[in-house]
């Protein structure tokens, strides 16, 4: 488990992000559409995965939209932003935003992904959700750089996660 903090209370999520050299966990996630999408569709290309706890916060909203301007124009890279919020939220808000370039994707039918991924947080006000993280895979499908924000009302480090994808 991670110790990190929500407006400096301590908190834990079940686990530790995937480690750096090693396969990223597999996943089924929901798209807008409630289709699903998994990890091996995107084998072949960098995938940066935007872990937040919701779409309708505003530091997770800053995160998409950063990532939606910054990441998505790389070559050979996808960006997924990852909450447990409806599918319909993120078609909302994407829809509301002009969110073109980022695939959002829901943990809500089974919460694996934040099971596997160590991201779920289990104790405090919000347990249940996926914890404030980035994790990013290369083509050949291993983990090449992870970052689990300390602080839930902290924005991640995109110059470090940029960094990482080029």
């Amino acid at each position: 488990m991670t110790k990190i903090t929500l407006k400096g209370n301590s908190i834990k999520t079940i686990g530790k992000l995937p480690k750096i050299g090693k396969k990223a966990p597999k996943f089924k996630l929901v798209k807008t559409d409630l289709s699903t999408a998994s990890l091996k569709e995107f084998k072949g290309k960098k995938v940066l995965i935007n872990i937040t706890p919701s779409i309708d916060t505003g530091i997770c909203a800053n995160s998409l939209r950063k990532f939606n301007e910054e990441a998505a124009g790389l070559d050979n890279t996808v960006v997924l932003h990852v909450t447990k919020d409806l599918p319909f939220a993120h078609s909302r808000f994407c829809a509301a935003e002009g969110i073109e370039n980022v695939i959002t994707l829901s943990d809500f039918a089974k919460g694996k992904f934040g099971r596997r991924y160590g991201a779920t947080i289990k104790n405090g006000p919000m347990k249940g959700l996926l914890s404030r993280a980035v994790v990013i895979v290369d083509e050949k499908g291993l983990v090449t750089y992870t970052e689990q924000v300390p602080e839930i009302t902290q924005e991640p480090d995109y110059e470090a996660a940029l960094a990482a994808l080029k």
